[in-house]
């Protein structure tokens, strides 16, 4: 449960590498993620390519902050062969979310920037990684070692909690 209380979006990165066994560790925890089916819908592109980085920080408005990460994981989704392909992107907000508590276990910060639903911007990061067409971005997760530390706000509100007994 710490992590659910420690977790925040980090925007700024020292400038350091993250080690290859971190990333496989947090890739890991977003596969582990449950799904609709069982059908696994993810891909996960691991950007490292300062270059590349810097193109997908201008996918949206809010994707600037993207810059200076040293790592850039972009979620894509399978377009084919899933059960339930409606709740792939459902699917994919689970395993983004485990990435974001195994990113925060190791020590490091990251931020999940929206890309899907906007056909836009799943569009523009596709064409930027020359993805292959059976694939959908779902999102882009900048994550290093954190270069701001940030409270936590509480959002717990008992007010929107109702029992039906």
């Amino acid at each position: 449960m710490e992590n659910i209380f420690h977790r925040v979006s980090i925007r700024k990165y020292e400038d350091r590498p993250v080690e290859k066994e971190k990333i496989l560790q947090i890739l890991k925890a977003g596969m582990q993620a449950p799904s609709a089916c069982n059908q696994q819908p993810w891909e996960f592109y691991v950007v490292t390519d300062k270059e590349k980085i810097r193109e997908l920080s201008g996918a949206t408005p809010y994707s600037g902050c993207a810059a200076g990460a040293p790592v850039v994981i972009v979620p894509v989704y399978r377009k084919e062969g899933l059960v339930v392909q409606t709740m792939a992107q459902i699917d994919m907000s689970i395993a983004q979310e485990n990435i974001w508590l195994e990113t925060d276990a190791l020590g490091l910060g990251g931020v999940w920037i929206g890309i899907a639903p906007m056909q836009d911007r799943m569009d523009a990061v596709h064409d930027m990684l020359n993805l292959p067409e059976n694939v959908e971005v779902f999102s882009l997760f900048a994550l290093g070692y954190p270069a701001e530390k940030r409270e936590q706000q509480n959002r717990f509100d008992e007010s929107r909690i109702h029992f039906v007994e």
